[in-house]
């Protein structure tokens, strides 16, 4: 399954296990305009996260070397600004925890190009952009604003793993025109302004965030700082796009995150699900979860609609406001957290008796990771568990033993109960 050829034929699975670059970017473009589909990955991930993630996709080739993308790229001169046929599969646990591999499969021309001008018309992208990307390209959106640039004929600035310094430096040197970001990026962006000084902001037209709620002080700083009508806030997910919304239409309704993106409608049902009618080019389909795409999908008056799982209002003037995220999910640092695939692998623990996995509030990270185990077990050799079988960020930050979960009366673990209880058991650092 994982051979080395350097020409994937049309309908090929590429994982891509490698940091990101421009030439990844280049690359990633280049194997769609093939029909050829990458499935970006966190290069971080353990050997059995891998082979977990990738066991329904089945790629025909994995990536783990600058070598191989430089070949592939070799293999197809000229194909990096071509229309790509596809999206990429990116990776979504939804809310089973199971890594899903999110399936667009090969488009006709028309809807190739016409999910590319979406993505253009929205966020104007031309050939005078210059992407500054903050966010590792293996998540959709940073790749997404990235992918977007370079068909419009901009240029990319990839400074490597966030650190403000640098990030400030590459800011003055290379006079960035677009961004993308969460809000942990903005919020030590701001704390290291702070201390240096604001650098020069003035070449900005565009600043997007998104992936985690954005705390008000921040967003309200990002517009001070930043050139008036250049910040907006989007929703969406893996799976589609939702809204966007400039930050001058936030200030007149605190809370919300926008109005219908272009070719949407968006709907609520009894539960307060969203649900999002979107173009023929945003459909999609979850590999090798027939059960799972068809929980996710209903018809509307205004056609195929899907839904992950969000609840939140949609006023009058068709502004959605959220009331929650989905089921359990953790949002640290604009990263996805599943609990039930930190619990499986921590129950894995010779003495754990069982596990609960939830987050709480952050400062910094927006949530962290934290634990509450029930067993005989030392912390200890939980944590080194963790660290062999799970990426950083989806290791607990905190642990605690519990004497037991909190459960409903039909045995599911309340996990809004779980900070009391971890309060009264005491809470162990990991």
């Amino acid at each position: 399954m994982f051979g080395t050829q350097e020409r994937p034929s049309e309908g090929s699975r590429v994982a891509l296990l490698v940091p990101g670059s421009e030439a990844y970017v280049d690359l990633v473009i280049a194997l769609l305009a093939d029909g050829v589909f990458p499935v970006p990955l966190d290069p971080a991930l353990t050997r059995a996260e891998r082979d977990r993630i990738l066991a329904p996709i089945e790629p025909d080739l994995v990536v783990t070397t600058q070598e191989q993308v430089d070949a592939l790229l070799a293999a197809r001169p000229g194909r990096s600004r071509s229309l790509p046929r596809g999206r990429p599969i990116h990776c979504t646990s939804g809310t089973t925890g199971t890594p899903k591999g999110v399936w667009s499969g090969l488009l006709p021309a028309s809807d190739a190009a016409g999910l590319v001008a979406e993505e253009r018309d929205l966020w104007g992208f031309c050939a005078d952009d210059a992407n500054l990307v903050l966010s590792p390209l293996h998540h959709s959106a940073p790749l997404r604003f990235a992918m977007g640039t370079l068909l419009a004929g901009g240029r990319i600035v990839v400074p490597g793993k966030f650190d403000p310094e640098v990030v400030t430096r590459a800011i003055t040197e290379e006079r960035p025109t677009t961004m993308f970001c969460v809000p942990t990026h903005l919020q030590r962006l701001f704390a290291h302004w702070e201390a240096v000084g604001v650098p020069d902001l003035s070449s900005f037209r565009l600043v997007a965030h998104a992936g985690a709620p954005c705390p008000v002080s921040v967003k309200q700083r990002l517009v001070e700082l930043f050139p008036a009508g250049s910040t907006w806030e989007f929703y969406g997910s893996t799976e589609g796009q939702f809204t966007a919304c400039r930050s001058e239409e936030w200030q007149a309704r605190p809370g919300t995150v926008g109005r219908a993106r272009p070719g949407r409608t968006l709907t609520t049902d009894d539960d307060g699900r969203i649900w999002c009618a979107v173009p023929r080019h945003a459909r999609f389909t979850y590999l090798g979860a027939p059960e799972q795409t068809a929980a996710a999908w209903r018809d509307t008056a205004a056609g195929p609609a899907f839904t992950v799982g969000d609840v939140g209002r949609i006023d009058d003037d068709g502004y959605v406001h959220l009331d929650g995220r989905r089921t359990d999910l953790i949002i640290s640092g604009g990263v996805n957290v599943y609990p039930l695939e930190v619990e499986t692998a921590l129950r894995e623990v010779r003495g754990v008796d069982d596990v609960a996995v939830y987050g709480v509030p952050d400062p910094q990270w927006g949530q962290r990771v934290c634990a509450a185990v029930v067993g005989d077990v030392a912390v200890e050799t939980i944590t080194g568990h963790a660290r062999r079988v799970l990426a950083p960020a989806k290791r607990p930050k905190e642990y605690a033993l519990v004497p037991a979960l909190p459960m409903t009366a039909t045995g599911k673990v309340r996990r809004d109960a779980l900070p009391g209880v971890v309060a009264e058991a005491g809470r162990l650092s990991s």
